[in-house]
């Protein structure tokens, strides 16, 4: 069972996790989900209907048949803008973002699209998990009683961006994965979809996801914070209008990207996060969803229902990009197969936690060219070879890093590598192993010494997708550049050299 007050990352990842499996595998409520949730309803059996004591539940009913259109407004998310957003007019409640598509139909309110990118089907019944729509994605039904889980994406289009590398169109998302509880138990909530976690993307890489693992502090609807003329979303757990790093965001927190309204300015300023970097949010600076009349989410402090104090937007299913303009068009079709849902069959429990905790790109490998005054190449990859090693209390990451160098490559060494994030443009490293180094000895012939070596240093990195050197990232985003000092020896150091890379990769 796990502790009322675990450590916050363990609370949040391995206690969700624990209850949604639980709950899709459909163990008994009294028993095992009772078990794993025990850090929200304290030990306890797992209440029917309003009040499961269970916030990440934004559904429950009998009826197993439900429109994409009325899924997705259970979901939605509270868009929060920072008070000078430049596309906003200045008078409150007169928010026009995010808007419809130019080659759409305007719309009197704001406008967000929704996408069901994936349907993790179940194998143990008959019937099937999806139904296209004779009227469109809208009519389009899933049956959850033949679903374990659903990734669901919201899409906001804003006509421009500004600041740093500003441009005409922008395109954000938010992602939310989705699990079915079914209750068979429960005569008002057989079905129940609960949110287990959301991402607020942010500039298009993986590694700027901010990343919450829900838990029952978790305020629904979800409100996600936009960045300041740049239009990156970020969750805020407890919907204060702050950004709190390990709260808001509890995922790769050194990695996650924030909130930097500053950069607006066209400054990027420091390669980490401060809190400086975000403004304070108004409650009226707020968009809502069109949240359905029996929704269990939305009462709370400042989330009273009556639509006239706020403004709603409308929800719309996220188009191709066949009729975009040709600069409109990338920022559509990059964003995944327009041809949604696809439906995956979930073979088992292996199957669903590898659906709810996916993550291939922290399997990157990282390839350099190496010199220390011989030359090389530097590999960098996850300390376990196919799964990263996240400190738990830094937030930084070990990985390996094996070097083959000299001629032939006939030099080898061996280190481990702490460094603070896999993406900051700028940060430090350390390094510490063992050198094997073959020479030639007079006369003929060679010999081999094994000493312990130290390195330490920083790394530059930089996404290229928006650089005159965009070509390279075919082979991957990140490019950086390494200087560092090394030596070898424990106690007594000697032969001590800069070392400088150049190569592909996050590490």
């Amino acid at each position: 069972m796990i502790p009322a007050r675990t450590a916050s990352h363990r609370t949040v990842c391995h206690g969700r996790y624990l209850l949604v499996a639980a709950a899709i595998l459909n163990l008994s409520a009294g028993s095992a989900i009772a078990g794993t949730l025990s850090f929200t309803v304290e030990g306890k059996d797992i209440p029917c209907g309003a009040d499961n004591g269970i916030p990440a539940i934004v559904w429950f009913g009998n009826e197993p048949r439900m429109p994409l259109a009325r899924l997705a407004a259970y979901c939605a998310p509270v868009l929060w803008f920072s008070p000078d957003e430049p596309l906003n007019a200045r008078a409150p409640g007169s928010i026009s973002i995010p808007q419809a598509f130019p080659f759409e139909d305007g719309a009197a309110t704001p406008v967000v699209y929704y996408r069901v990118r994936a349907i993790l089907a179940r194998t143990d019944v008959r019937g099937k998990a999806y139904e296209p729509g004779v009227g469109g994605r809208d009519s389009a039904v899933i049956d959850l009683g033949n679903v374990t889980g659903i990734d669901l994406d919201f899409f906001f289009y804003y006509p421009a961006e500004a600041g740093l590398g500003g441009h005409k169109h922008d395109v954000e998302s938010a992602e939310f994965q989705l699990a079915v509880w079914r209750r068979d138990e429960c005569p008002s909530a057989k079905y129940n979809l609960v949110v287990a976690q959301v991402k607020g993307k942010a500039h298009g890489l993986q590694w700027y996801d901010n990343t919450l693992g829900v838990d029952e502090y978790t305020h629904f609807p979800i409100h996600l914070l936009v960045e300041e003329g740049k239009h990156a979303t970020c969750t805020d757990k407890n919907a204060d209008g702050y950004y709190t790093p390990n709260y808001d965001v509890n995922h790769h927190v050194n990695d996650a990207w924030g909130v930097r309204d500053v950069i607006r300015g066209g400054v990027l300023y420091t390669s980490s996060y401060e809190s400086w970097m975000a403004k304070v949010r108004r409650p009226e600076d707020r968009v809502y969803p069109p949240l359905p009349a029996d929704s269990p989410v939305g009462a709370g402090p400042g989330d009273d229902r009556d639509k006239s104090k706020h403004v709603v937007y409308a929800l719309r299913p996220f188009p191709s990009a066949d009729r975009a303009s040709d600069d409109l068009k990338h920022f559509i079709s990059d964003k995944g197969d327009p041809d949604w849902p696809a439906v995956v069959k979930n073979d088992g429990a292996e199957q669903f936690y590898r659906w709810l905790g996916s993550e291939s790109f922290v399997k990157s490998l990282s390839v350099a060219f190496y010199a220390d005054g011989d030359m090389g190449l530097s590999f960098v990859f996850p300390l376990f070879i196919v799964k990263g090693f996240e400190d738990p209390l830094g937030g930084g990451f070990i990985t390996n890093r094996v070097i083959f160098k000299d001629e032939g490559l006939r030099d080898a060494s061996w280190m481990l590598q702490y460094t603070p994030s896999a993406s900051r443009w700028l940060d430090p490293y350390f390094c510490a192993g063992a050198e094997w180094d073959k020479s030639d000895v007079p006369g003929g012939g060679t010999d081999r010494a094994t000493d312990f070596v130290f390195e330490t240093g920083i790394k530059f990195r930089a996404d290229v997708r928006h650089t005159p050197l965009k070509f390279l990232e075919r082979l991957t985003d990140f490019w950086g550049v390494r200087a560092g000092i090394k030596n070898n020896g424990f106690f007594d150091i000697d032969r001590m050299r800069y070392v400088l890379e150049f190569g592909a990769g996050t590490w």
